[in-house]
């Protein structure tokens, strides 16, 4: 699961070019939408949010229904589907782990973009069934505190946190090579655009090591 202490940090260009990033190694990859307040992850891929998470939990669809193919060979997407008036309840059902037991038989990986921590209950609900949590970040935006309070939420209730990504960091080396911010600031902050390929091998690499993946 990919999640923010804050909202407009970046996490989803992190969790679409990480699933992107999974798919392009050849590891079969579905990518879900899991922030049911302000769906974004559809429109990464240029694809319908008619039909999504929230039907699968409703008994309305199948999950091979809901499942969309995107551009990317090995990367399927099953989006958020209609905002439904209580979001946490449903994520904290047990037909959301049956959902998610269904992901993860039909893929070897799946990533969920989440909502942020601080605002809403949601990713804290839903660190409890992930195997690990993915924390993006933005560097000098977001104030320590905020920070600090979130990954205590996630403690508190055991979840698995595999590391941090900083985001939108500006780094010079030492010969003055200037280096490109993680993700584009237009899609990390609003959710729109297609997924980063330049970001892509980093993500998908750090987050095999940390699974133990080769």
């Amino acid at each position: 699961m990919v999640t923010s202490a804050g909202p407009s940090e970046g996490k989803t260009s992190i969790a679409s070019n990480l699933a992107a990033s999974l798919a392009e190694s050849g590891i079969k990859t579905i990518v879900v939408g899991v922030d049911l307040r302000k769906p974004a992850l559809h429109r990464v891929f240029e694809r319908s949010n008619r039909i999504g998470l929230t039907n699968l939990l409703l008994g309305q669809t199948s999950l091979e229904d809901a499942l969309q193919e995107t551009d990317v060979p090995n990367l399927r997407l099953l989006a958020a589907g209609p905002i439904p008036p209580n979001p946490a309840e449903m994520l904290g059902t047990e037909a959301m782990r049956a959902v998610h037991e269904k992901l993860v038989a039909a893929a070897e990986m799946v990533v969920y973009d989440s909502t942020p921590i601080a605002a809403v209950t949601d990713a804290v609900v839903l660190s409890r069934i992930v195997d690990g949590v993915i924390f993006v970040v933005a560097v000098r935006q977001t104030p320590r505190e905020l920070v600090r309070k979130a990954k205590e939420q996630l403690e508190q209730v055991r979840a698995n946190i595999l590391g941090v990504v900083a985001n939108r960091v500006e780094v010079r080396g030492s010969e003055g090579y200037y280096y490109y911010y993680y993700g584009d600031n237009e899609a990390a902050a609003t959710g729109t655009g297609r997924a980063s390929s330049r970001t892509r091998p980093v993500l998908g690499r750090v987050l095999a090591r940390l699974l133990g993946r080769s």
